[in-house]
């Protein structure tokens, strides 16, 4: 079976998400490695569809910055075998991917759909660039789709973009160390002991003390960011005026003192360091080894981020196996990826049947989490797929039907292993329905970026406080001319 199909390759092909929903040390992977074990013994790939109709064949463009939704495609080609998908990945490197969007968008050279990062989604749900998908809406009824995702996709009462994927964070721990520092690694136990933000720091001096410093409660002062930001009690803008919530002076705060007290590694997110505190062979600028007690991670984190860097390249060392988790001190989410049709497509019935299919038909999201699009299944379709093209099990996906469905599949398998028996898309099961997204919208990204450079100035105690807000508010004013600053 043939099928046109562009690659882009580019070094953030090792990191996504929005994630994501973040920029700088907190954004998501650009694609996510693959993850460690399936929930469930891998089923032998099926055959491609026996005879494939005669005429030409429908063709539909897909975008994205990450090759995972390849799969998809050519799994619903599998189950169309009159459509062609012409899948383009394109890198997220300094806005690349949603620049060329824009570029193509009116020319023969658009694609029909698009893949939307968490961090910049709502930007184009609420520009007049995507179709509506109120069609799609009772099919979303009938999965349960996740409120907050739906949220996300919509603006003024119309659905543009629905997500396969639902991301709830969460607070993972190392069991070893938290038994030494506070004699228990019960989750129950642990939960209360890191309850809000306040216990945690007080937590983060226990394990520095008692550690003698070479412990460090989080690995960047950016991993408490999105736990911060996601409980701010008001947008960013509202009618044209920044809105300083107070949350995000209390982040600003609480990673002041994580730096001046030396609760944090100081490594950069989705960097060597970052990557080293979670298989122990972190060390400092004199070599001395040091370890990291948690990480703040969602539901992709544990998959495709901290299983699978776990153990050292040089196999020296493996926290497999050693790892809890817990709700931990504030409930965020982090990342995912909407999917959405320009509103100008010329194949628009087909545009919306692929992202039905991608993110609200429940086999096609079983097959996701439960790993069975594996290389071979997918090879039997399209023999053409590079031989890393595929999806581990784990994945949590947006549909309320299908992890009620699946859940109990991970009581027994390498990811409850990798946490010492824990079952953690039970524990997302129980924290996606209380996500909320209402505050989001499509200046975040841009607001958040803002901040960046003046924290981190602070925090190394080049600049004031006041100065830090300051200079945050001048740089807005000249990205958003309008808005309105205090």
């Amino acid at each position: 079976m043939r099928k046109s199909t562009v690659y882009l390759l580019s070094l953030l092909l090792v990191l996504s998400m929005a994630l994501s929903a973040c920029g700088g040390d907190t954004a998501a992977p650009a694609e996510k490695p693959a993850a460690e074990g399936s929930a469930a013994e891998e089923p032998k790939a099926e055959e491609p569809a026996a005879e494939e109709p005669s005429g030409e064949k429908q063709v539909l463009k897909v975008w994205s910055f990450t090759n995972e939704i390849n799969t998809m495609t050519v799994a619903y080609e599998g189950v169309n075998p009159n459509v062609d998908i012409e899948y383009t990945m394109i890198p997220m490197t300094n806005g690349e991917y949603q620049t060329k969007i824009k570029a193509a968008m009116g020319t023969t050279d658009a694609p029909d759909v698009i893949a939307l990062e968490a961090a910049f989604a709502k930007e184009f749900v609420e520009a007049d660039v995507l179709a509506d998908l109120a069609d799609l809406l009772p099919h979303a009824e009938a999965a349960k789709t996740y409120p907050f995702v739906i949220d996300v996709g919509s603006h003024d009462g119309v659905t543009k973009a629905f997500a396969y994927q639902a991301t709830p964070g969460a607070l993972f721990y190392r069991r070893s160390l938290a038994k030494e520092y506070f004699g228990t690694d019960d989750p129950a136990e642990l939960q209360v002991l890191l309850s809000d933000m306040d216990k945690f720091a007080e937590a983060a001096a226990i394990v520095k003390e008692k550690s003698d410093g070479n412990t460090y409660m989080v690995c960047s002062s950016g991993d408490l960011q999105m736990p911060f930001f996601d409980n701010r009690s008001q947008p960013w803008i509202v009618d044209d005026v920044l809105i300083l919530d107070p949350m995000v002076r209390k982040y600003a705060a609480t990673a002041k003192l994580f730096r001046d007290e030396k609760y944090e590694a100081q490594a950069t997110a989705w960097q060597e360091g970052w990557f080293a505190g979670m298989n122990d062979t972190l060390v400092d600028a004199e070599g001395n080894p040091k370890r990291v007690f948690s990480y703040f991670l969602p539901t992709w984190g544990l998959t495709y981020v901290l299983a699978p860097n776990a153990k050292a390249s040089d196999g020296a060392s493996d926290t497999t196996g050693d790892w809890g988790v817990i709700t931990g001190p504030l409930p965020y989410q982090w990342g995912g990826t909407w999917m959405g049709a320009l509103k100008d497509s010329p194949n628009m019935d087909i545009a919306k049947d692929f992202i039905r299919f991608a993110t609200l038909d429940e086999e096609n999201l079983t097959n996701w989490a439960t790993g069975k699009y594996t290389n071979e299944y997918l090879k039997a379709i399209d023999p053409e797929i590079p031989g890393d093209q595929g999806q581990a099990a784990g994945d949590f996906v947006s549909s309320q039907v299908v992890v009620e469905k699946i859940v109990s599949s991970f009581d027994d398998s390498e990811l409850s292993n990798f946490l010492a028996g824990q079952n953690a898309y039970a524990g997302f099961a129980e924290a996606a329905p209380s996500v909320n997204a209402k505050l989001t919208t499509g200046s975040d990204d841009a607001v958040q970026r803002a901040l960046e450079d003046p924290l981190s100035q602070y925090l190394n105690g080049d600049i004031s406080e006041d100065d830090m807000w300051a200079m945050w508010k001048d740089g807005l004013a000249l990205e958003f001319p309008n808005l309105i600053v205090d």
